[in-house]
């Protein structure tokens, strides 16, 4: 494991960042903005300076240039972007979104992968089963109106029912950015397509971005630093599982945020994805994965290798840790996120205004824009006491 050097005499620390986001279909403008807004907030409650600069480098990123921890940081922030792949995926009509549906809920039930999942936490088997439920009744309320025209018109409000019962579900569709319900079941629809296994062109995406980290870790940066968010981790637990298994050497490390592996792991077709997880788990790039209990999106202080079912007796990654927003978040503001599940799915990337200031602390932009390593400032710490460690996969799908 890398060593905590004293400060080098280089007059600053030099960072790069590869940020792989969930399945998002908006633009990666908006993790500019936020990384903006949340920082600012961040290094005025902790006392040291961030300033975002234009980007410089080929696709969609920015510059961070700091002051922290006594050193000046730069950092070359990269967004490695698969939104346009979502938003094709979610470019269904009404009845291809509820076939979608059925062949979802076949996917996880009739596997058994559902059962399993509810061994771990009941949070992100809930939020998996929320679009199901809703959408049905979405379904039954539409037939309902329907139906009540058909009564009321007979054979003559067949037409006119139809056209009801379209126009009802295209209208919840509209407020669907109120209730995530179609959403979620695109997300968890692409996720089961392939019974686990990565859809041609998300695989091609991957490859890419493997080539683009890759040449990163041939230049001369302090740190290469891969985060993956939500879906976004296990995407880059397989794309640095392939420079592991390449020897491709620099210095990467690897931050999972709120990851939602066993929702693919535990897939009867997820071979690659288990068999990535096992490699990164010896390998020799410093992982870390950072959830919290308060995340009910997330399968909070699920240790995803041993879950999965691919640990060994030489694994070694990942350092599971607590972001522990009951702690890190005073009471007004967690009492004010508490029951809005969706943003703190994404307060692994925002402000925290009841850090301690360690520099152990899990603060997102001490990470990206401070003077220490992922290893160098985590590597003293243990790993969380809740952690869930135990296998909840089938044997034969953990091979």
């Amino acid at each position: 494991m890398e060593p905590v050097p004293a400060h080098k005499t280089t007059p600053y620390f030099r960072r790069k960042v590869f940020y792989i986001p969930g399945y998002d279909p908006f633009p990666p403008r908006r993790y500019r903005e936020l990384y903006r807004k949340e920082g600012a907030a961040q290094a005025a409650m902790q006392g040291y300076r961030l300033e975002l600069m234009p980007s410089k480098g080929e696709g969609y990123g920015w510059g961070v240039r700091g002051q922290v921890e006594g050193r000046s940081v730069e950092t070359d922030f990269r967004m490695l972007v698969w939104a346009d792949l979502v938003r094709d995926s979610m470019a269904t009509g009404i009845v291809a979104t509820y076939a979608q549906l059925f062949r979802t809920a076949w996917a996880y039930i009739g596997s058994g992968a559902l059962f399993r999942l509810m061994r771990l936490r009941k949070g992100p088997v809930i939020a998996a089963l929320y679009p199901i439920a809703l959408l049905l009744l979405q379904l039954a309320v539409a037939l309902g109106a329907g139906a009540m025209v058909w009564t009321w018109l007979g054979l003559w409000g067949l037409l006119p029912g139809m056209a009801l019962v379209w126009l009802i579900l295209q209208g919840f569709r509209r407020i669907d950015r109120h209730v995530f319900a179609w959403y979620l079941m695109h997300d968890y629809a692409h996720t089961a397509q392939h019974g686990g296994a990565y859809p041609d062109d998300l695989a091609q995406r991957m490859e890419q971005f493997g080539v683009t980290i890759r040449q990163a870790m041939e230049q001369d940066w302090d740190e290469v630093l891969v985060i993956g968010h939500s879906s976004g981790a296990h995407l880059a637990v397989s794309i640095l599982a392939d420079c592991v298994r390449d020897s491709v050497r620099g210095k990467v490390s690897l931050l999972t945020l709120g990851h939602v592996v066993p929702m693919v792991s535990f897939l009867p077709k997820a071979k690659a994805l288990r068999a990535d997880l096992a490699v990164m788990a010896k390998g020799d790039i410093p992982w870390v994965d950072v959830t919290a209990p308060g995340d009910g999106c997330a399968f909070a202080l699920c240790d995803p290798v041993g879950v999965s079912g691919v640990a060994t007796e030489g694994q070694r990654w990942p350092l599971i840790l607590s972001a522990a927003f009951t702690q890190t978040l005073s009471p007004p503001r967690w009492k004010q996120l508490r029951w809005r599940f969706f943003r703190l799915h994404f307060q692994y990337l925002c402000a925290f205004d009841q850090l301690a200031g360690k520099s152990d602390d899990y603060d997102y932009f001490r990470i990206t824009a401070g003077p220490l390593t992922l290893w160098q400032r985590f590597g003293a710490r243990p790993p969380s006491k809740s952690r869930l460690t135990q296998s909840a996969n089938k044997d034969w799908d953990a091979r």
